[in-house]
C-alpha cells in the first residue's frame, strides 16, 4: 500500500513541476499569440499563430506585441525608437533625416502599381504629437499602412506595455516561416 501510495505522490509532483516550470516559462520567456486582422498583412496573416519572446528590448524595424489603449493586444513593426524623429515623404521612411529602406513592404508596393502605401506625415502630425518618439516609448505602424491603427492613430506605446517580440509563425504548419526584418 505504501509503495503505490509513493508512485502516486511520485505523479503528482511531477505534474505539478511541469505545470510550474510550463507556468514560468510562459510568463517570463516566450507565450503564444494569435494575429487579429490584416493590419500585418502581407508579411502576416489573419489567424497565423506566433511565439512571442518576453527577452530583450525591441529593436527597430522588430515585430512587437503590445497592450494598445483599447485594451486589445496589438502585434505592429517598430519604426521609432526613443528620441527618434520619425516623417515620410513621398512613400520613403526617413529617421532622424536619413532614409530608410524597408524591404518587408516591396512585396506590397509591386501589388500598388505606383500608388502610395504610406502617406506623408510627419510625427508632429500623428498622435504623437511631439518632433520625436517620447522617452521609453516606440513609434509603431502596421505593414498593411493603408488598413493599420497604429502610432499615427493612438500614439507612441510607452515600453512597459510592450509584451515582447516576434517572428516565428508556427500555425497553419504549412505556412511556418522565420520572419524577417
Amino acid at each position: 500500500m505504501t509503495k503505490k501510495k509513493n508512485e502516486t505522490f511520485e505523479w503528482v509532483k511531477s505534474i505539478v513541476g511541469a505545470l510550474v516550470i510550463a507556468f514560468i516559462i510562459r510568463s517570463f520567456f516566450f507565450t503564444p499569440i494569435v494575429v487579429e486582422g490584416k493590419s500585418m498583412n502581407p508579411t502576416l496573416q489573419d489567424k497565423d499563430r506566433m511565439v512571442v519572446t518576453k527577452m530583450g528590448e525591441p529593436k527597430r524595424f522588430d515585430i512587437v506585441v503590445f497592450h494598445a489603449p483599447d485594451g486589445r493586444d496589438y502585434i505592429k513593426r517598430v519604426i521609432g525608437l526613443p528620441g527618434d524623429r520619425i516623417e515620410y515623404k513621398n512613400d520613403v521612411l526617413y529617421i532622424n533625416g536619413k532614409a530608410y529602406n524597408e524591404p518587408y513592404l516591396e512585396k506590397y508596393k509591386k501589388r500598388l502599381n505606383d500608388e502610395t502605401l504610406t502617406y506623408s506625415f510627419t510625427l508632429k502630425e500623428t498622435a504623437v504629437g511631439n518632433d520625436t518618439v517620447p522617452k521609453d516609448s516606440l513609434f509603431v505602424m502596421g505593414d498593411n499602412r493603408r488598413h493599420s491603427k497604429d502610432s499615427r492613430d493612438i500614439g507612441s506605446i510607452p515600453m512597459e506595455k510592450v509584451i515582447g517580440t516576434t517572428n516565428v509563425v508556427y500555425y497553419p504548419i504549412k505556412e511556418f516561416k522565420i520572419v524577417n526584418n
